[in-house]
């Protein structure tokens, strides 16, 4: 039967029995020794503070009715001793008990972290960023809290109160069945409340991660708000989330202090009466003043911990919203599993098919349809068409940011979907529209191409992606932080940045992303140069909006609607007069007017901007 009732308790992995549960059992145990002494030492301080209470009857006695000086000397001797050692005891557990919160917390940090880098592109592009930073502060703390009141309750509190509550039977057993009114008036009302504790808790961390949301979105697009003058909308959307997350926990905090009124009043309404009693039995019967003070001392010691614990329940509810949300991260089974038991990818001339590939994000929105097409090693593919039409889809499979519905991406005769996405990634080197660069120097962005890259190398790269000279312009120079996102640097120089670490990379298939889309000009001619000298002798596949970029490839497809619909060399799409040629015809209307190019013989040339 008590089996029974064990597994219905447990049988909601959610419910608050099986996460303390599994809490203790995954966390707690591995620190079960810390734990031990910890409790050993509230042990300690417990046992202190019930001789304390106990010692002050006598203390009273030698006072009052033995007219006793040694006497009471050598019992405040006593309790100095003893009040020392509960304050010592008290040090040592609380520290013992701050350690093993720092290592859980910080375990779990990592935990987190380590199962966030287990999920591909397409899980954090459904969920905004702000919403992982308040998982990894709410759910690493959480799981400390509630064992933190756990171990507290039961070493500190419950402790206490045994030996709190011998102090009163020995004294006075008939007087301590008044300490004992309150409880279950306090349960009944506590139990009401625990409902109503999960819900605002699971609102207050909703409501923060909107204000961590619309700070991080305002910091980050601050060029926009300030150009677009934002500033009051953005207030009034960060105020309304600030007053809903304070509306919030003033409910909390209604709910939770709740029980306060009427805990002070049973308590005052049980020690009203043990002091009537215990009066009348000093004048009326006799008995010692010692053992009424005695009494009286532990039963207003005994009330804080007591109180503490009644409360336990409702406290935990409202910690064990931050624990969900905690397991919630760890157990999200990875969208991206490990796969290094898979066999390396080996390049020998970096030849890349894809066949008759399909692939959707949403079930029934097809981006890719039957698509195929080869880039062979050593030559520049280009793949051109208008937005919408799935290429940057296509570097997305390459690099198994997502794994295709049908069909298949062969490199070397190898199906990538069937060697190690890391000995695949390995072997690309990657440089897009928006680079993004670490918070860090210069020196330390390059360096992520390659670790353990030396200085030289990284010169090397830099000077190859034409960049080192405003590197050295900078007093720093390889030392100069990027700022956030590289805010420090020009748009041009962000993009020599990620070229020069894509060729400290070295690997033998460029992928490249509009890498000068959003350039003018001038830094276009710069970044271009530097491309150049990447794709050298590399098997390179580039997508392309500006057309004048791509009419020396050696290949270039123009993809619509997720299909290859023309694909030939520059002048031959030109001759054919599809649709590659209506685009670059629009593009040389635009251009022409464009002092940066000049029109020779039908092809757009871009000038040397001295």
């Amino acid at each position: 039967m008590i089996q029974r009732y064990w597994q219905k308790l447990l049988a909601d992995p959610d419910g608050a029995p099986a996460l303390v549960r599994r809490l203790l059992v995954e966390q707690a145990a591995g620190q079960w020794q810390r734990y031990a002494l910890a409790f050993a030492l509230m042990l300690v301080a417990a046992a202190s503070t019930a001789l304390g209470a106990y010692l002050i009857g006598d203390v009273i006695n030698q006072a009052y009715v033995h007219k006793n000086l040694p006497g009471i000397i050598v019992l405040a001797f006593v309790t100095a001793v003893i009040f020392t050692i509960k304050g010592l005891a008290t040090y040592g557990q609380a520290l013992i008990m701050a350690r093993i919160g720092n290592r859980i917390i910080a375990d779990n940090q990592r935990r987190m972290f380590a199962r966030l880098l287990q999920h591909n592109i397409g899980y954090f592009s459904e969920r905004h960023s702000s919403e992982f930073i308040a998982r990894l502060t709410t759910g690493a703390g959480a799981a400390t809290q509630v064992l933190n009141l756990l171990i507290s309750a039961i070493g500190r509190d419950l402790f206490s109160l045994i030996g709190l509550a011998a102090v009163m039977a020995v004294q006075d057993p008939v007087m301590s069945l008044f300490s004992i009114i309150v409880m279950p008036p306090a349960m009944i009302m506590l139990r009401k409340l625990i409902h109503r504790i999960k819900t605002i808790a699971h609102q207050q961390f909703t409501g923060n991660a909107r204000i961590l949301e619309t700070l991080q979105e305002t910091v980050q697009g601050m060029r926009i708000v300030k150009a677009f003058t934002l500033e009051e909308p953005m207030c009034a959307r960060f105020d309304a989330h600030v007053a809903g997350l304070e509306n919030e926990s003033n409910k909390w905090a209604r709910v939770a202090y709740r029980s306060g009124p009427l805990m002070e009043a049973l308590g005052g309404f049980a020690i009203a009466m043990a002091l009537v009693y215990g009066g009348f039995r000093v004048i009326e019967t006799g008995a010692t003043p010692g053992q009424f003070f005695s009494f009286l001392a532990a039963f207003m010691l005994a009330y804080e911990p007591a109180k503490r614990l009644a409360r336990l329940n409702l406290d935990l509810s409202s910690a064990l919203v931050g624990v969900r949300i905690l397991f919630e991260v760890i157990d999200h089974p990875p969208t991206e599993a490990p796969d290094d038991d898979k066999p390396a990818l080996k390049l020998r001339s970096a030849r890349v098919a894809f066949e008759n590939v399909q692939f959707a994000y949403h079930r029934g929105e097809q981006v890719i349809r039957n698509l195929s097409f080869v880039a062979e090693p050593g030559k520049v593919t280009a793949l051109v068409g208008p937005s919408g039409g799935g290429k940057s889809t296509i570097l997305n499979l390459l690099l198994r940011f997502y794994d295709v519905d049908g069909g298949a991406i062969i490199i070397d005769g190898q199906n990538i979907a069937a060697v190690s996405r890391r000995s695949l990634r390995r072997q690309v080197a990657y440089v897009g529209q928006d680079v993004f660069l670490f918070r860090g120097s210069i020196r330390d962005n390059i360096a992520v191409g390659r670790a353990g890259a030396t200085q030289d190398e990284i010169i090397a790269a830099a000077k190859a992606a034409y960049a080192h000279d405003f590197i050295m312009s900078f007093p720093r120079g390889y030392d100069a932080q990027v700022g956030e996102h590289g805010t420090q640097l020009a748009g041009g120089e962000r993009q020599r940045i990620a070229v020069a670490r894509a060729l400290l990379k070295d690997a033998p298939l460029i992928l490249l992303d509009e890498a000068t889309a959003a350039l003018d000009s001038h830094s276009e001619r710069q970044v271009q140069r530097a491309i150049e000298h990447l794709c050298r002798n590399r098997t390179t596949i580039v997508i392309a909006h500006r057309l004048h970029t791509v009419v020396d490839a050696d290949r270039i497809f123009v993809i619509a609607d997720g299909s290859v619909v023309e694909s030939g060399r520059h002048q031959d799409l030109l001759r054919k007069g599809g649709r590659y040629a209506s685009f670059y015809r629009l593009q040389l209307r635009e251009q022409e007017t464009d002092d940066s190019y000049q029109i020779s013989d039908g092809r757009v040339e871009m000038l040397e901007v001295k």
